[in-house]
């Protein structure tokens, strides 16, 4: 007769459930505490819908998003360039701070002695609890003057690329200027995701490609890399959605248009912010127009929500312990 295999056992998954009244308060306040955020999401996104519906239902939803013009007398709205323009220096941002972010990570991971990392560790955790009104500042007073004289410069050397033309000859609150402000903040966001994901990596890797004659920059490149781009595609994101939702700092450093799309000519002084749009009109609002920027809330809450997510998904993804 042939032998029958049993069945392979079933896996079950370990699970630890409080077990003193101490430990149950504690889970419970815990899980509370955890839901209230998502409860409060959703309270939130109810209420900007609610004062947000005249707008949508007098406007058009597609002619509100993507169409142009802000007028109070014609009560005419639409957040089209201000989108856009959202979008533009959260791009000039993320693609200025990306490298700075990864080169400090590898530094403070990679090369630094142990007490000069844990003080650029501290040095950059720092720089990401500045208010971003100190950054936006910093940026109208100190920055903006040299910000244009390298946007000159790159026009000067780069002008016949249409990206880097500018045909007003100023070079004050461009979008250029907004994108290097957003740089500086998103810098340490990226960096302390990107060093704790380099921090995960298994140490014997990089010995072995050392010992098989590899040098920093193809350990980095064909190692370090490869296994980090989840994570680093996370922070990146992350990043992103912090740019797309600056307020103060962009409402300092930006000649915001309404009427027209700044495409592409970031050294040309006009762009658009939706959160810098909110800052700059809901203080002289009439009803209907703080219905028009509880809207422009609503899009822009509803963009980074989707970008938050995607970003923690992919982080959370990326941690060893989850690749199973």
């Amino acid at each position: 007769m042939a032998e029958t295999s049993s069945p392979a056992p079933v896996r079950r998954a370990l699970r630890v459930k409080p077990a003193t009244r101490e430990d149950k308060i504690f889970f419970g306040v815990s899980t509370a505490a955890g839901y209230s955020s998502l409860v409060f999401i959703v309270l939130i996104l109810i209420f900007l819908g609610i004062q947000a519906w005249p707008t949508f239902a007098q406007q058009g939803v597609f002619e509100f998003v993507f169409g142009t013009g802000w007028s109070n007398t014609e009560e005419q709205y639409s957040i089209g360039p201000m989108l856009w323009g959202s979008v533009l220096i959260a791009i000039i941002g993320v693609i200025l701070a990306v490298p700075m972010a990864i080169s400090i990570a590898y530094f403070i991971e990679f090369m630094a002695t142990p007490r000069i990392s844990r003080a650029a560790t501290v040095f950059v955790d720092l720089l990401a609890a500045i208010p971003s009104v100190i950054i936006g500042l910093w940026g109208f007073t100190v920055f903006s003057g040299v910000g244009a004289e390298w946007g000159q410069m790159i026009n000067q050397a780069l002008g016949f690329i249409p990206i880097f033309s500018n045909e007003s000859d100023l070079f004050l609150r461009t979008p250029f200027i907004a994108g290097v402000v957003i740089a500086v903040m998103i810098v340490p966001i990226i960096s302390s995701i990107t060093r704790e994901i380099f921090s995960q990596i298994d140490g014997d890797l990089i010995k072995a490609s050392i010992a098989l004659g590899g040098n920093r920059e193809s350990t980095f490149r064909k190692i370090i890399l490869p296994v980090s781009a989840s994570g680093i595609v996370g922070g990146v994101l992350l990043g992103l959605g912090r740019a797309l939702g600056e307020t103060v700092a962009i409402f300092f450093v930006l000649n915001l248009i309404f009427d027209d799309f700044n495409w592409f000519n970031i050294l040309e002084p006009g762009g658009g912010a939706i959160a810098s749009l909110i800052l700059g009109k809901f203080g002289e609002a009439t009803a209907t127009e703080v219905s028009a920027l509880l809207a422009a809330g609503v899009i822009l809450f509803i963009l980074t929500l989707i970008i938050n997510s995607i970003a923690a998904f992919i982080v959370s993804k990326a941690q060893p312990w989850n690749n199973r």
